[in-house]
């Protein structure tokens, strides 16, 4: 695999975890650091504590397209996420450090495969060297976009994947063509509801561990919606509408006087008598997602509801 600076890369692994730096990675973070990575030990393996340290910034799903920045000799990459917008941080999109045996070469426009864009519909899927054969990927995740490479087979789809020379198959219920229209707001929220009770990871953007503006982010970009990764920054590209107003799948903020969005859950009700609200939201005290009414402490900190305007 030859990757230069300057050049675009894509994810050849099932889920990617984005480093705040190479030295900052710890002795049990080797699950998520290999060519096959396993989310789902990596993630049990670590305490409550651990999943909430400041060493991971983002994750990225299979085939997502990266920015090489730096390549250093003892195998990192410094790069840019650019299907993860984070204004604040680079305009190109979301600034970080991975394995380089994650990554493959992206291929030009005239050499990209064609065949039919398709989108992992279900919660966490497994690739296969052959129909119903050895699993090849396992912990494929919901969004992550595929190229169709051929009719189905028994129930089978074959299917084109970064770093693999022959096509991978994939349970053909698993997958939905990519979407031809926007959305509705409550369409959105059937997805992330679909991952309540998912533990709460710092950075987090899989059904195995997620953070709160991680499950916005992913249930959108199910449907080819691309918002930015963190709450401040979706705050930033939505629409605000009037507290009272708000519909399911909206989008509430929270933010501490004089601080920036630090927290965002997406309406699940319309507000009740006295302003009664509820959301799902990851929630960092409870280490999960989950679905329950706006507790004291959030709507203290609430600071407005928005809408995405498609």
């Amino acid at each position: 695999m030859v990757l230069r600076s300057g050049h675009e890369a894509v994810v050849r692994v099932a889920v990617a975890t984005l480093w705040a730096r190479p030295e900052a990675v710890r002795p049990v973070d080797g699950p998520a650091l290999s060519s096959r990575t396993d989310i789902a030990g990596w993630i049990s393996g670590m305490s409550s504590d651990q999943r909430v340290g400041d060493c991971v910034l983002s994750q990225l799903l299979l085939g997502e397209r990266v920015l090489v920045e730096e390549i250093r000799p003892d195998g990192w990459v410094r790069l840019v996420a650019v299907e993860q917008p984070a204004a604040k941080l680079d305009p190109r999109g979301y600034p970080g450090w991975l394995p380089l045996e994650q990554l493959a070469e992206s291929t030009g426009p005239d050499e990209a495969p064609s065949g039919p864009v398709l989108v992992v519909a279900a919660t966490v899927t497994r690739l296969h060297a052959a129909p119903a054969g050895p699993v090849v990927l396992p912990g494929v995740i919901l969004g992550t976009r595929l190229t169709g490479a051929g009719p189905a087979r028994s129930g089978w789809r074959p299917v084109r994947v970064p770093g693999h020379g022959k096509p991978l198959w994939v349970a053909e219920g698993h997958l939905s063509p990519a979407p031809t229209r926007l959305p509705s707001a409550v369409e959105v929220l059937t997805v992330a509801c679909r991952l309540r009770d998912v533990v709460y990871v710092w950075g987090g953007v899989s059904a195995y561990g997620i953070d709160c503006s991680g499950l916005v982010h992913l249930a959108w970009r199910r449907f080819g919606v691309r918002l930015p990764r963190d709450a401040d920054d979706q705050a930033a590209a939505t629409m605000p509408v009037p507290l009272g107003a708000e519909c399911p799948g909206d989008l509430y903020f929270f933010a501490r006087p004089g601080r920036r969005v630090h927290h965002i859950g997406i309406v699940t009700a319309r507000p009740g008598p006295q302003g009664h609200r509820r959301m799902l939201h990851a929630c960092y005290t409870q280490r999960r997602v989950l679905e329950e009414p706006m507790p004291a402490d959030r709507t203290a900190t609430l600071v407005g509801a928005h809408r995405v305007a498609l």
